[in-house]
């Protein structure tokens, strides 16, 4: 007796076609599993023996094979389960075979026969769509988000049971509750709660105007996380396209709570220092999102930056240059698109205080130097924008009034992008060729340029990334030349890398 049923297997974002095949045949008693499972595949057969008994069904007492094609590729997690269960049911003739047909099954069991979530839903569901899928049979709990794919009959069950109910027509199928749709908090940070910084404001402004990354340098209690938790309510709305690829990578990294539709707000991602290089980048086995991706169209905020080891930093470089993560493994190569907003924030000395017009430093030189160092060259050059974000005087605390709210300054920022839009990319993204025909410099803008890099040492890269900056700038005012004032501006969001440099 032989069956075969259809599911799916996630690979990074996207799903991979599997199909489970089953046959019971005389011999000795057991379950054997082939087609290259992992771990958590092989402990499938002794959950499925389990659910299909205390389902009140009886499992086979024959030789009882399953193969998970195609075999060439690895297939894990729990999520294989259900279809496993189902197709020796199917070989058993409890399952009609008509019933499976055009049907994709997907979920994990438990011993008791109940229905446990699985991640990846969404992509699972786009793949059952893709490959002429007309039903998807999933635990209720992920209903909603499969629910998202259009033209896709998603089928919920709670336990082994229903599912078999379900697929012989025994009874009418649970209704889906479509996902409401998310809107803003009514909480999140506004910038009408920062007093005085108006340069890290402005800072944050020609930074979600342009997409470009950003560092504050300053004292501790200056405000810099203060700041970098408002830059997500300055960016524009995530698009329905921007939606689904964020809801997709935070459903394969089992992210998305039960009963959730699409992401609508621009992520905010905020790890600890001491986060790990798969944390930050992604990683495992098989390869997952990490903080870097999960950020994706939105904002991976770096706090203590020079507490973050130099060899994780430099790991970012490659995917902030590229807005991708590759990872190579023998299983194959997996992507995961990291294109976020790098907003990072660090002390300026390892006591905190250089600079502090009450506070003394108390580092030596030495201590500065190597305080400095952590931070790399490339990794620096990377950083658009690098403001010093001094401490706040009394009187700039105790301000009557508010300041600017962080509508007002998205208004800004959404008309500046559309002025981009219509160039064909953000100005952080711009192609050498792109920029040097929206941001021909002048005479001035010239000797600027070659001041900076002269006296300055700026890189070839900084000096490009401070051109698109001043590109941004001028977007923001509304002109269509980038003059020398912009470009001076645009300079002297640099000066943390001049003086680091021992520029003053």
């Amino acid at each position: 007796m032989l069956a075969s049923v259809r599911t799916a297997a996630v690979f990074g974002i996207e799903a991979v076609a599997v199909s489970v095949e089953v046959d019971v045949s005389f011999g000795l008693p057991g379950l054997v599993m082939v087609g290259l499972p992992d771990a958590t595949v092989r402990e499938s057969r002794d959950r499925v023996r389990s659910a299909i008994r205390n389902s009140g069904f009886a499992f086979p007492q024959h030789r009882v094979t399953v193969n998970l094609a195609p075999a060439d590729v690895r297939k894990a997690g729990a999520a294989f389960d259900l279809p496993i269960a189902l197709g020796v049911l199917a070989a058993t003739g409890i399952v009609t075979t008509r019933a499976i047909t055009d049907a994709l099954l997907v979920g994990e069991l438990s011993l008791d026969g109940s229905m446990q979530p699985t991640r990846g839903v969404l992509p699972i569901a786009a793949s059952a769509r893709r490959n002429g899928c007309h039903r998807l049979l999933l635990p209720s709990a992920n209903a909603a988000e499969a629910s998202i794919v259009e033209g896709l009959r998603v089928l919920p069950v709670n336990c082994l049971q229903e599912a078999v109910d379900v697929l012989n027509d025994a009874v009418e199928p649970r209704a889906v509750v479509r996902p409401q749709r998310e809107t803003a908090s009514l909480d999140e940070p506004d910038l009408a709660d920062v007093q005085g910084q108006a340069l890290g404001r402005r800072a944050l402004e020609v930074a979600a105007a342009g997409g470009h990354n950003l560092l504050l340098v300053g004292p501790p209690g200056a405000g810099k996380s203060m700041l970098a938790a408002r830059l997500p309510g300055i960016l524009p709305p995530l698009t329905s396209a921007e939606a689904l690829v964020v809801t997709r990578l935070h459903s394969a990294a089992g992210l998305r709570p039960p009963g959730r539709g699409l992401v609508r707000e621009r992520p905010f991602r905020a790890p600890h220092h001491s986060v790990s290089r798969a944390g930050l980048i992604g990683g495992g086995t098989p390869p997952k999102p990490g903080e870097l991706s999960l950020a994706h169209h939105g904002v991976l905020f770096m706090d203590e930056l020079s507490l973050v080891p130099r060899s994780l930093l430099d790991a970012l470089r490659e995917p902030l240059e590229s807005g991708e993560v590759t990872h190579a493994r023998a299983s194959g190569v997996r992507s995961f698109p990291a294109r976020a907003l790098l907003a990072a924030a660090m002390n300026p000395c390892p006591c905190g205080w250089l600079g502090h017009p009450k506070r003394g430093c108390r580092c030596t030189p030495t201590d500065l130097t190597r305080h400095m160092a952590r931070v790399s060259g490339p990794v620096l050059d990377r950083l658009d924008l690098q403001i010093e974000v001094p401490a706040l005087t009394a009187a700039e605390l105790l301000e009557a009034g508010s300041s600017e709210p962080s509508a007002a300054v998205r208004a800004r920022v959404l008309a500046a992008r559309e002025r981009q839009q219509s160039r064909g990319a953000l100005n952080a993204r711009l192609t050498s060729t792109e920029l040097r025909a929206c941001a021909a410099l002048d005479g001035a803008g010239r000797r600027l340029v070659a001041d900076a890099v002269d006296r300055g040492g700026m890189s070839a890269r900084g000096v490009h990334r401070a051109i698109r900056v001043a590109r941004t700038i001028a977007d923001l005012a509304g002109e269509e030349r980038v003059t020398a004032m912009r470009l001076a501006e645009a300079l002297q969001y640099r000066a943390y890398e001049a003086r680091r440099l021992g520029v003053r």
